[in-house]
């Protein structure tokens, strides 16, 4: 059931139905937005079973998992914008200087206009969806591109957004790589992007043309710290767990773990205990446990594996493209492991001395989509004033995302601008500021030649 890719003629006369729809105006109505986030609130729960499928097809996610980590976001994104809409989208009244007397002055959020979301595979509903909220909330209009790597999930979708939207509004596109080159030709007024850096820089290429703002969602090598202060048996418990969703596809996996040198033997045990008790004795027979999306992608993955020290896992079937949580230690920083963000259930212990040692490491890479440190909250404070990344979690992992109110996006290599929540319609809006001066009164000072100067110089 391959996916069919979209003739560019028809991306061409989506794109201009889209702006014509826009440019009539009917999206400004926040009442038409509400309509359409209800719409799509009952879309999910009507296509939830097959949605649930399509996952256990392409990822073999549970329903619990695909529950969890994909559609209870959703819609709890939507229940939060219907919630606060209205007052979001309200004119802000700001202070004026008295300079400017008798002049009022307001803020009015406008919708940027038609958006391109492109999303990856590995959250396929989540990170294709949760955008869409934000554009829909801000009254843009929306093309999406699934993944083509996760096919079912993909159709799925593609059918329920045509069920429920006219395509002029939102529209889903199907294809490979070709498909998203053709869609980055044309022309929108805002780009939402979700994926590795190296495509990130494509878009951001393309989008340059025609000085489209970007948002880029990427990922990166998110470093786990362990301190010696940290309590391990509550620590491996939360990293298993955050390595273990989604079979460590998840662009704020845990990659790698920085371990203080006095608890790393101790580390892996708990570990061992942890991976054991959340999958079993064999993760391969665990519905729970996630499969790697491809064989490209399965074969990158036990590359890492050749010669290297497992301590813990390493098992692996090509055919079901199924590989165990695996630790690997005695690990070089210059190692081929350590370059490149892992994507999958592989994690490579680096032992440390001193908490400073911990903040050159991270600070000599890219800076990182997500930071996890397990230890004390004053050494915790430290290490985060004087680190970078997207967002962290002190004590735990992966649970930033699952915060509505907070701010989600990358930093540096790992991304640019932040979504979820007011910020998802504050980054599908222009905040227009706007003066509105009566003229009952019209002071002479702003005029040439500048009577007073004198006096008009002391009041600025």
């Amino acid at each position: 059931m391959a996916i069919t890719n979209r003739p560019t003629e028809q991306i061409i006369d989506i794109v201009a139905a889209q702006k014509e729809l826009f440019r009539s105006g009917k999206t400004l109505d926040i009442e038409y937005r509400l309509s359409a986030l209800r719409a799509l609130k009952e879309a999910l729960r009507k296509w939830e079973e097959p949605l649930a499928e399509a996952l256990w097809a392409d990822l073999h996610k549970s329903y619990e998992e695909a529950y969890l980590t994909e559609l209870s976001i959703v819609l709890g994104e939507i229940d939060n914008h219907i919630r606060h809409l209205k007052q979001w989208a309200a004119p802000k009244r700001c202070s004026t200087p008295l300079k400017m007397f008798p002049s009022r002055s307001k803020i009015i959020s406008e919708p940027l206009g038609s958006a391109l979301i492109i999303a990856p595979w590995n959250y396929p509903v989540q990170l294709l969806l949760n955008p869409l909220v934000g554009a829909i909330s801000a009254g843009c209009t929306a093309i999406l591109k699934p993944s083509p790597y996760v096919e079912r999930v993909s159709k799925v979708v593609g059918q329920l957004i045509a069920e429920t939207f006219d395509a002029n509004y939102i529209a889903v596109v199907q294809g490979n790589r070709d498909v998203n080159s053709a869609l980055l030709e044309q022309r929108y007024d805002i780009i939402f992007f979700t994926g590795s850096p190296s495509l990130g820089r494509k878009v951001m290429v393309a989008a340059a043309k025609n000085l489209t703002p970007v948002v880029l969602e990427l990922g990166g090598k998110s470093p786990c710290i362990v301190d010696k202060s940290a309590k391990l048996d509550v620590v491996a418990r939360r990293i298993a767990w955050g390595k273990s969703l989604n079979a460590g596809q998840t662009c704020i996996a845990p990659d790698y773990l920085l371990v203080h040198k006095d608890v790393k033997e101790q580390l892996i045990e708990a570990l061992r205990t942890e991976f054991t008790s959340l999958l079993g004795n064999n993760p391969k027979e665990f519905r729970h446990f996630v499969r790697i999306v491809n064989d490209k992608a399965f074969d990158r993955l036990v590359d890492y594996l050749e010669g290297a020290d497992v301590v813990f896992g390493g098992e692996h079937d090509r055919s079901e493209r199924y590989i165990a949580p695996t630790i690997i230690d005695n690990v070089s920083p210059e190692s081929p492991i350590m370059q490149e963000e892992i994507f999958g259930p592989i994690f490579p212990i680096v032992t440390f001395s001193e908490t400073e040692e911990t903040i050159d490491f991270v600070n000599k890479r890219e800076k990182p989509l997500a930071l996890y440190y397990f230890g004390d909250n004053k050494t915790a404070k430290h290490l985060l004033r004087h680190t970078s990344s997207g967002g962290a979690c002190v004590n735990d992992t992966i649970m930033h995302i699952a915060n509505e109110r907070l701010p989600f996006g990358g930093v540096g290599n790992s991304g640019m601008s932040s979504y979820h929540g007011r910020e998802s319609f504050n980054v599908f809006s222009h905040h227009r500021a706007v003066v509105t001066t009566p003229t009952w009164l019209d002071v002479p000072f702003r005029y040439m030649p500048y009577k007073l100067f004198s006096l008009v110089k002391k009041i600025l």
